[in-house]
């Protein structure tokens, strides 16, 4: 952006405009004169009564006093002499604000030449002293105050004096910041204070009089040599977040989804700045903090001249990285970085909220990182869904509505750092404004960055290695980050000294996993006919077979992510999405069986990620049906797959996937136990059953009319793609939460490839949990009672199959009568019009039953 202008560095590092004269001496003459000088003048600010006069009368005067005073201001700590040089400088620069009688008239005059030098002085006091204490910062913030009031109060600041405040405040900022952080030193505790003030006053710069293309070079460039504090990505989370706050507003108009900030943050851009100075500002300070993924490489952050001077000790051998505690809050400050884009990108989309306070929810993973080190700016995240109850909307006959259901959203019941920003978990998830922007402008601005992030210490194995496109990071080093499991490869960070196994575990799978959920969440945002291009969809796709992988190379928290901003993602109409079919169901075959996720818990509440999972199976169980025979070619044939004897690297038919996918959903109302989820599961499975039927008696209608297709015909076991066997009863004969998850897909796999054998199964799964967990819930036993009713009027060889079953109806009865029996003898107390509401639903469904199957009314 600046490449065709030069940076100021050289301009800042040959300034000597703070020198004194007194630097000529020998020290104790000048710490002598300055005692003397700048006592009176620092009493005299103490003492002084309204309408005294400053001791000083004369422009000679002035300026030979502002060269003790430079002096000064380089002393040691112990006396006051430090003290009085800041109370004298920070009461003179007021001459820009309000004159006062105790500012020497010279000043008052030429207020902003005399400004100029003071400020220049005035980076003496940011040096670090060998023992700070607690003197020094509290000096510093006493300027840094000072100047925050100039520059927000002053009307008279000519354009050097606002170039040279830029530039100081640049200075000190580098001066404190761009060393390696010492534990509870003066960089750590001013880092907030110092970035605070710093943008604040660059976006007054901006209003009054706009930097020229040198300053913003030369802000980005040190700005870059500052990001191990955690204080500048938060400081800069916070100004883009404003500034595109107000760029929404006059960018989409009034009727576009406010992006709402805290009144705090809104505070920082200038009321007076216009809208055009708004959007020339916030695209600089997007790219202030140069690329974000930077911050997953040490070695990158490290490779700052300041951090090369530290590098090197007396006897120029380099130390060894991570002796820098800083360097291990990296994966945090990467984390909070992607979650500052995440907030842009939502704001984008129209998806944004309040938020319920300042602070990000910090990621629970194996890093530890000191908590007062967080500065609260980054809106917090949590992507949630409304609750879907089952009835007799929902339960329709078409495949369609089954897709339609996987975007009905639900009510979150906790909060999860892996969701999306801005929204509490009390708040549904708003759909994406209509007025927004097109996937490939938003992947414009920040696709870079987010598939760089996405794919951050990755490596595609097969052959297949990331090209120059893919990432900007590791190539300046040469450090190779191989990721296996949870933690990085060892033997790479054996071959280098700068980095311990123990110090660096899986800390940057939370800001991956972050800008994989993003790039879900935008993807998903896609319109009707909108064009993607291919680049960004190749990307994507392979960025989704990277971070659903289940084998050793399982990343969890990625995985995690991906699945709870993907439901509505085969909803979309994305170009060769079915590419990932396989990858999705293998990923819900691990998640939805698992009654406990304990590997997830950690990063993700296991209910919502159920949700998340249902919903997407929601959106995939249409496809068999509606593609039938016709080959998925998956044309990355395995490459991206971490597991060699993947089976991935064939074709395989759509009906071929139906097995799979109807197991997953037996297997999943095995073991939910949230009723929202169960209430989908059975809408779904209501839905699968009658599509089945229908197909298959359509396929025997064809059959019999000569018709050569069998498109229809049921298909075996041997080609769902499930290779375990099975045999025996029908039925487990362990508890199931005693069972494994595997060990449970291979009993619901049973009977499920027709739709008799799916109904019965769901006609014995329904009625069996109706008389045990779900017979005091009302919304479940309502929703299981509604899906009896609903397979009782399935047509077909299904009722064939029912009328050569008559046991499993007689059973049925049965059931639903116990389950009367069991709600009329329950306490008085107990008995509601919700309870009643129960009794009548069960009546309702004998009576559907007997309507259907009058035959049954022969049976004892």
């Amino acid at each position: 952006m600046y490449s065709e202008w030069r940076s100021l560095h050289l301009v800042i590092q040959n300034d000597q405009g703070n020198t004194s004269v007194l630097h000529s001496y020998p020290e104790n003459v000048g710490r002598e004169v300055a005692n003397a000088v700048v006592r009176p003048l620092g009493q005299a600010l103490i003492t002084s009564s309204i309408g005294s006069e400053s001791l000083l009368k004369t422009d000679k005067e002035v300026k030979w006093t502002m060269e003790v005073v430079c002096y000064g201001l380089t002393l040691p700590l112990d006396g006051d002499t430090v003290k009085y040089c800041v109370d004298v400088y920070t009461d003179w620069i007021m001459a820009l604000v309000l004159p006062k009688d105790s500012i020497p008239l010279p000043v008052i005059k030429e207020p902003n030449l005399y400004v100029q030098s003071i400020l220049k002085h005035l980076q003496n006091l940011f040096v670090p002293r060998p023992d700070p204490g607690s003197s020094q910062i509290r000096l510093c913030l006493q300027v840094l105050k000072a100047v925050q009031k100039l520059a927000r109060e002053s009307t008279i600041m000519a354009r050097e004096t606002w170039e040279v405040l830029l530039l100081f405040l640049l200075q000190i900022n580098d001066t404190l910041l761009a060393a390696p952080t010492v534990q509870g030193g003066i960089a750590e505790n001013l880092a907030e204070k110092l970035i605070g003030v710093l943008f604040e006053v660059w976006l007054l710069a901006c209003t009054r009089c706009f930097p020229t293309p040198p300053y913003w070079k030369t802000a980005k460039e040190m700005v870059a040599n500052w990001r191990h504090h955690p204080a500048v990505v938060e400081q800069w989370s916070k100004v883009i977040c404003a500034l595109t706050s107000r760029l929404l507003r006059f960018t989409y108009g009034p009727s576009f989804p406010p992006f709402k900030i805290p009144d705090e943050d809104a505070g920082l851009i200038p009321p007076e700045m216009d809208n055009e100075c708004v959007a020339q500002t916030w695209f600089r300070f997007l790219h202030m903090l140069s690329n974000p993924v930077d911050l997953s490489n040490p070695a990158i952050i490290s490779s700052t001249p300041k951090f090369q001077e530290q590098f090197l000790n007396v006897s120029g051998m380099t130390q060894e990285l991570n002796q820098y505690p800083c360097l291990k809050h990296l994966p945090q400050i990467f984390f909070r970085a992607m979650r500052g884009i995440s907030c842009l990108v939502d704001a984008f989309l129209g998806i944004s909220r309040p938020r319920s306070d300042s602070a990000p929810p910090t990621p629970v993973n194996r890093l530890s990182m000191p908590q007062n080190t967080a500065i609260n700016t980054t809106p917090p995240h949590n992507r949630r869904h409304r609750a879907v109850t089952v009835n007799k909307a929902t339960m329709k006959t078409s495949t369609a509505t089954t897709a339609h259901t996987s975007k009905v959203q639900h009510q979150p019941s906790s909060t999860s750092p892996l969701s999306s920003p801005n929204q509490t978990s009390s708040e549904p998830r708003p759909l994406p404004a209509p007025r927004r922007p097109k996937v490939n402008s938003i992947l414009n601005l920040f696709g870079s960055w987010l598939f760089d992030a996405a794919f951050v210490h990755c490596k595609l194995h097969n052959g297949i290695n990331r090209d120059s496109s893919m990432t900007a990071i590791a190539t300046q080093a040469s450090v190779e980050f191989r990721r296996k499991g949870s933690q990085m490869s060892t033997d790479t960070m054996a071959s280098n000294p700068m980095f311990d196994a123990t110090d660096f575990p899986d800390n940057y799978e939370a800001g991956r996993a972050e800008a994989c959920g993003t790039l879900c969440r935008i993807f998903c945002s896609k319109k009707t006919g909108e064009e993607i291009l291919p680049a960004y969809l190749s990307r994507f796709y392979m960025l989704l077979i990277q971070g659903l992988q289940i084998a050793d190379f399982v990343c969890h928290p990625v995985l995690a992510s991906v699945i709870l901003n993907s439901p509505p993602l085969f909803c979309c109409d994305l170009k060769g999405i079915d590419v990932v079919v396989p990858y999705f169901i293998s990923a819900l075959e691990t998640i939805l069986p698992d009654r406990e996720l304990s590997k997830f818990k950690i990063y993700v509440n296991p209910t919502e990620l159920r949700r998340a999972s249902i919903n997407i199976l929601l959106s995939l169980l249409p496809l068999p049906h509606h593609f039938g025979t016709i080959k998925s070619e998956v044309v990355l044939e395995g490459k991206f797959s971490n597991d060699d004897s993947s089976t991935y690297d064939k074709p395989v038919t759509f009906l071929s996937l139906k097995l799979r996918l109807v197991n997953i959903l037996i297997g999943a109302l095995q073991t939910e136990t949230d009723p929202n989820n169960t209430q989908m599961i059975l809408g779904a499975m209501l839905n699968i059953v009658q599509d089945s039927a229908l197909l298959e008696a359509i396929g025997c209608q064809m059959e019999t009319n000569g018709g050569e297709n069998n498109l229809f015909k049921s298909h075996s076991r041997t080609n769902s793609g499930i290779s375990t066997a099975s045999g025996g009863s029908t039925e487990p004969t362990t508890p199931d939460s005693e069972r494994p998850a595997q060990a449970l897909l291979r009993d619901y796999a049973l009977n499920t490839d027709t739709a008799a054998g799916l109904l019965i199964r769901s006609i014995h799964l329904v009625t069996q949990r109706l008389n045990s967990q779900w017979r005091q819930d009302m919304s479940i036993s309502l929703a299981a009672l509604e899906l009896l009713s609903g397979l009782a009027k399935v047509r077909g060889e299904v009722l064939c199959a029912l009328a050569s079953s008559q046991r499993v109806i007689i059973d049925l009865f049965s059931s639903v009568c116990s389950y009367i029996v069991y709600q009329c003898s329950r306490p008085a107390p107990l008995h509601s019009r919700d309870l009643h509401s129960m009794i009548v639903a069960a009546f309702q469904c004998l009576c559907v039953w007997l309507t259907e199957h009058p035959d049954m009314l022969d049976e004892k």
